[in-house]
């Protein structure tokens, strides 16, 4: 069977057709398993995502406690676009308690764009919605919002920074999307992961059929256009290989794949500040620095960390991250803590910093 990227819209509703096909079962036998859950027992696969320790903001803000902005006459202040992160979704009380909080803390619009109709959908489309087409439906979410018509402020969550990130550097050079001004990456996965830690196989079905294809298998086809974290696995000793550079969709975002395009760096200079949100104890993403473009050193791929402009992206400039920098664009914070597990004063002082 030829895999397209449309085929993970098939998991919006139950299927009786099988996803794999023989000889992927062959290959992929866990990951089918996976699959499988998918296309029969939707709810129970959500559950199961959001259950897991690393995925999701397992707690609500306290919205009452936030001090609310009142907007003098003729002062206004852009709309904030929130996108969640694996495990998690917009219709989780967590996320709508953390949209709530950043509105009434800046004195504006606020919203969470799912890739999923549901709770359901959504917390699975994070994981069996690959990256670019899970982009393509947030851009759509965007361009559907009338508040967000004239431009937006953007922050997002563990994995929910790629949807802005991708957004950015593909819908900023096309009419009718409106720009991001000001991107606030909180334990993004920015320069991907060498690792799917935390996820023990024998305990979970979801795990077992992530370890299955986050290794060598990864950089295929089929892999690559099912699976949103085999898109941004980056395996710091095959940043060189073929499969890495023909396959991969993050190495075709660092514009270091085969499929190079200038308008991702005219996108990525479209954005006017950028603030990079590195978790000093997480465990999740590795190495953690990548959250703050970091990466392994490809010829010591597994002991020495290069910072983010030492890194080949930055010297060679591949999709204008070191034009930013020279541009001051960049700003850096960072908590004392695991994988997205800030404080609310602290989400709310970076608020205050960056989106007022």
């Amino acid at each position: 069977m030829k895999f397209s990227l449309a085929l993970p819209l098939l998991f919006a509703s139950v299927s009786a057709t099988p996803i794999c096909d023989d000889a992927q079962r062959s290959s992929f036998p866990k990951f089918c398993d996976l699959l499988d859950l998918a296309s029969s027992n939707e709810a129970s696969l959500a559950d199961d995502l959001f259950a897991l320790p690393w995925a999701a903001i397992q707690k609500e803000l306290d919205v009452e406690a936030v001090e609310e902005r009142r907007l003098e006459e003729g002062e206004s202040a852009l709309p904030i676009v929130v996108a969640h992160g694996m495990g998690d979704s917009c219709f989780n009380r967590g996320m709508k308690s953390i949209v709530d909080a950043t509105s009434k803390k800046v004195g504006s619009y606020a919203t969470c764009i799912p890739t999923g109709s549901t709770r359901i959908k959504d917390t699975i489309n994070g994981f069996l919605l690959n990256m670019d087409a899970s982009v393509d439906v947030f851009a759509e979410g965007v361009k559907a919002d009338p508040n967000l018509a004239d431009g937006f402020n953007a922050y997002g969550l563990s994995q929910g920074n790629n949807l802005i990130r991708g957004y950015i550097q593909k819908y900023h050079t096309q009419d009718g999307y409106p720009k991001v001004n000001t991107f606030m990456s909180i334990c993004g996965i920015n320069a991907g992961v060498g690792a799917f830690p935390n996820c023990n196989p024998e305990d979970h079905k979801v795990c077992a059929g992530l370890t299955e294809v986050l290794g060598d298998l990864a950089y295929n086809e089929f892999v690559q256009g099912i699976l949103f974290q085999a898109n941004y696995f980056r395996d710091p000793s095959k940043t060189d290989s073929a499969s890495y550079k023909k396959h991969s969709q993050i190495a075709q975002w660092e514009n270091e794949g085969d499929d190079v395009q200038e308008s991702r760096n005219e996108g990525f200079g479209m954005t006017s500040k950028y603030v990079w949100v590195l978790g000093t104890e997480d465990t999740v993403v590795w190495p953690r620095e990548g959250e703050v473009w970091g990466a392994m050193d490809p010829s010591d791929p597994f002991s020495t960390k290069l910072a983010y402009n030492e890194t080949n992206w930055y010297k060679e400039d591949t999709f204008g991250l070191r034009k930013a920098d020279e541009e001051g664009k960049h700003n850096w914070e960072s908590f004392d803590g695991e994988h997205i597990q800030f404080t609310q004063a602290e989400l709310m002082g970076w608020l205050e910093k960056y989106f007022m």
